[in-house]
């Protein structure tokens, strides 16, 4: 027997043991607090905005298959793609909010509401703070709420286990 395939079989066992203490055995979860929220992406300019309006809604083809909602106003649109991505603190969760003084809402927004739905094999655990901003973890774990889910006033109440 060569001595790297016995080095090999010696190491191996403790490699598997040491791998499985390493993997988690669930996750818990809770509403992260949106004032300690940072924004990672950036808010896109006027003038991008009425690049991408143009561009997206001179396609010919939405109009005709009802995929135009947007494209009726620049003020729909510009509301609706005037957005950066925002994390938790920790990077657990993101969001896509409004660039039009969501920093202000952020810092005064209290309470949530926590909610959990599969698409597939991915989990969606959501934060809803209301206003529009929800913030939202995808895993392959399944997710189930402990408690109610409503949490206007105790976050405790707004935990979720993902195994």
């Amino acid at each position: 027997m060569k001595p790297g395939f016995l080095v090999v079989l010696l190491v191996l066992p403790a490699f598997a043991a040491s791998a499985g203490e390493r993997l988690p055995a669930g996750e818990r979860l809770s509403c992260p607090d949106p004032a300690a929220a940072v924004q990672v992406g950036n808010c896109p300019g006027e003038a991008e905005l009425r690049y991408s309006f143009n561009g997206f809604c001179s396609d010919n083809r939405r109009i005709y298959q009802d995929d135009a909602a947007l494209c009726v106003d620049y003020a729909d649109y510009r509301k609706a793609k005037n957005v950066a991505q925002w994390e938790s603190a920790d990077g657990t969760f993101t969001a896509y909010l409004s660039c039009d003084s969501v920093a202000v809402r952020l810092s005064t927004v209290r309470g949530a509401r926590m909610t959990v739905s599969r698409q597939g094999q991915i989990s969606r655990l959501g934060c809803d703070y209301g206003e529009g901003i929800v913030f939202t973890h995808r895993t392959r774990l399944q997710c189930r709420i402990e408690g109610d889910g409503n949490c206007p006033d105790d976050q405790q109440r707004c935990i979720a286990r993902c195994e």
